[in-house]
């Protein structure tokens, strides 16, 4: 004769079982999905930075193109000859501020860590005054 522990004890095992089952086809479908949601992420983000490279290749033509019209533009009011001198002297400008900002910004970010230095000489003088003390 079956006592009732039998059958509840008969029970649990398979259900355990089946769950288990459940979980890791769960986790299996999750992951496929995880996979899946990567891949079109990556494909949109290779897309989108092809997109901007390819925006990237056009900048020079439109600076040119700028810098054409501001002659013709000039070339109206002066001599062809002295609006692309006005032009000329313009793009000479920008460079020489260009470059000035470039140098400031170099000696300015020069790659010495003051702030661990600082830090480290700190550090070394408290072990130091530790020690003798």
């Amino acid at each position: 004769m079956v006592s009732r522990e039998t059958e509840a004890n008969a029970g649990v095992g398979p259900a355990a079982k089946q769950v288990a089952e459940h979980a890791s086809s769960l986790a299996r479908l999750e992951l496929e999905l995880a996979i899946l949601e990567l891949k079109k992420k990556a494909a949109a983000l290779g897309i989108g930075i092809g997109l901007a490279i390819g925006a990237l290749l056009f900048v020079p033509l439109v600076i040119g193109f700028a810098f054409a019209t501001i002659a013709a533009a000039l070339a109206t009011a002066v001599s062809i000859w002295l609006a692309l001198l006005i032009t000329t002297g313009i793009l000479l400008g920008l460079s020489a501020l260009l470059a000035g900002v470039g140098v400031a910004l170099i000696r300015k970010g020069r790659p010495v860590p003051e702030q661990a230095i600082e830090e480290a000489r700190r550090t070394s003088e408290a072990l130091k005054s530790d020690g003798s003390a």
